[in-house]
């Protein structure tokens, strides 16, 4: 005898495709959660160990602009010393130098003359002072053009005054002090 099936199989085939189909579609959600879940575990992992490294490099780069600013300062403390240095070297070379000006201009100042001020303003030197004669103010012009200290004597004024006697005046003198070294001159007899 032969066998006829009348049971409705095509609806229990669709059943199984269907059972499958939504079993596979589940199978590939978990799949998909599960691999979301690891993803964002790793990025999360991965977002923490930026944050540690963001925080320990901002630290350095805190402790590294402090150094700087240390160094700055250090620098411009350095700078300073070097300036008073230099301010402390050229007053030494220059403490003989107004002995030895002072010197020199009182031997050039002949008798008979008499200084009441004296002010160095740069390389130029203003005096003021009586002389008995017009004569003294000329000698003591023409020694301090001879000096190898001072040169260019300019009288600014002269006036008589009754104090020294009949001939005497009082003067205002500059004169400049020379810019070269000594051992640069000659000094004339």
């Amino acid at each position: 005898m032969s066998q006829i099936n009348l049971l409705p199989w095509r609806e229990e085939a669709r059943e199984q495709l269907k059972r499958e189909y939504l079993g596979l579609l589940g199978l590939v959600a978990i799949g998909s959660l599960i691999l979301l879940f690891v993803w964002i575990s790793f990025a999360a992992g991965q977002l923490d160990n930026q944050k540690a490294l963001n925080s320990y490099l901002e630290a350095n780069i805190a402790e590294m602009n402090k150094k700087v600013s240390e160094i700055s300062e250090l620098k411009r403390k350095k700078e300073e010393m070097i300036l008073r240095m230099k301010v402390i070297q050229d007053l030494q070379g220059t403490r003989s130098d107004i002995v030895k000006m002072f010197d020199e201009l009182v031997r050039a100042i002949p008798e008979g003359t008499y200084l009441s001020s004296l002010e160095r303003e740069a390389q130029v030197v203003k005096m003021s002072g009586f002389a008995e004669s017009n004569n003294r103010i000329s000698a003591l012009m023409r020694n301090l053009d001879r000096s190898y200290r001072y040169q260019n004597s300019n009288l600014a004024k002269v006036e008589h005054d009754d104090r020294l006697g009949a001939q005497g005046s009082q003067f205002d003198l500059q004169i400049e002090i020379e810019t070269q070294s000594i051992e640069n001159h000659l000094v004339s007899p």
